[in-house]
């Protein structure tokens, strides 16, 4: 009987031992996985939580005011906010996770694509984003402190306003052409994003061109020598394209299927 104990206790501790490890190696955060048009899926935000998405992406329009979230002008509702359906949302799970989204400490991306005039969509959503600013990445005099969400600014951007703010609670989504005429630092535009035909016309028939390839390399090793990261929009959004992209070392996979993105980056984690 003792022995038995014995042997029991040892397994025992070894299943602890291994799980403990797991919970210390493990990365939960998805930090490559973006979710492209996050509101239009049935449980906008949570769904990308559910999946452990690093980077969730919304559109927005200034209307009467508020911030409302939807792709077009048509599907816009007074209950849809930027504060409803995201901020308040993201507020209260860091609250619930020490600090962070996801309780591991890793910052998330909320890519904000301004649908309405860049200068007083931008100047109602430093309104907004200030309300939150314990979350958020901060700008200031040069500087950056990092939060537990970063907001970046897509679509239409009030470039001379960001540049000009003595505090800033977002950064902003950078184009190609940003990558050949660096004229902004890392803290203004981290992000670049642009159209995958840009770089290629494949999709998805037969091999990808190796000068496709070297292309998307080229780009990518710019933004990396600049302290920027890349993503490509509007790619075929197939494994076949995201084994592409993450050979390639795109930083953000844009896709709008996010359980079997979350499956297959789980399956390229580096074994431990």
């Amino acid at each position: 009987m003792k022995l038995f104990l014995r042997l029991l206790l040892s397994v025992g501790g070894l299943i602890v031992g291994a799980a403990q490890v797991g919970a210390e190696t493990r990365t939960r955060t998805l930090t490559r996985a973006h979710a492209h048009n996050d509101y239009a899926h049935p449980r906008p935000l949570f769904d990308a939580l559910d999946a452990h998405f690093g980077s969730i992406e919304a559109d927005v329009f200034l209307v009467d005011g508020k911030l409302l979230v939807a792709h077009e002008r048509k599907a816009l509702t007074a209950a849809k906010t930027l504060e409803a359906l995201y901020l308040e949302p993201l507020r209260a799970r860091i609250a619930a996770n020490n600090g962070s989204v996801y309780g591991d400490g890793v910052g998330v991306t909320l890519l904000i694509d301004v649908k309405t005039e860049a200068g007083a969509t931008y100047a109602a959503l430093h309104q907004v984003l200030a309300r939150y600013a314990e979350l958020l990445t901060r700008y200031e005099n040069g500087g950056v402190k990092p939060g537990a969400i970063t907001v970046i600014i897509s679509g239409n951007r009030a470039r001379t306003a960001m540049e000009q703010a003595a505090v800033r609670y977002a950064a902003m989504d950078g184009r190609l052409g940003d990558l050949e005429s660096p004229l902004s630092a890392p803290s203004l535009i981290p992000l670049v994003s642009d159209t995958w035909a840009k770089l290629s016309s494949w999709r998805g028939d037969g091999p990808l061109p190796e000068v496709d390839r070297e292309k998307i390399k080229t780009r990518v090793q710019q933004a990396h020598a600049q302290g920027r990261r890349l993503r490509l929009w509007a790619a075929p959004d197939t494994p076949a394209t995201w084994e592409i992209l993450d050979a390639c070392g795109v930083d953000l996979i844009n896709t709008d299927r996010l359980k079997e993105l979350a499956a297959y980056l789980e399956k390229k984690r580096p074994a431990r």
